[in-house]
């Protein structure tokens, strides 16, 4: 089901707008659903990406709780992180 969504501008604002939207061949109301809609994805990205994260930390907690994480010293984890990025970044380069 559709729904309405309505707010105020001032008079200039909303000729401004029209013309604009006119100039690129839609209706106002076409610029603003839009411009909606693609605030609603943007949110829909973030709560994914939420969601996703919270399980990822989730998971760690349960690993450590469990008994099954492996720490490591600070500067161990910095050459794997190197020798990592350095895989990456030359990938393309074979």
């Amino acid at each position: 089901m559709d729904t309405r969504i309505q707010f105020r501008v001032d008079e200039e604002t909303k000729r401004l707008a029209q013309l604009m939207a006119e100039s690129q061949g839609r209706t106002l109301s076409d610029a603003c659903r839009e411009l909606t809609v693609g605030l609603a994805e943007e949110q829909r990205k973030t709560m994914t990406h939420d969601l996703w994260l919270t399980e990822q930390i989730n998971a760690a907690f349960d690993k450590f709780d469990s008994g099954k994480a492996n720490f490591m010293e600070h500067n161990e984890a910095k050459t794997q992180m190197e020798v990592r990025k350095n895989k990456i970044r030359n990938r393309d380069k074979r």
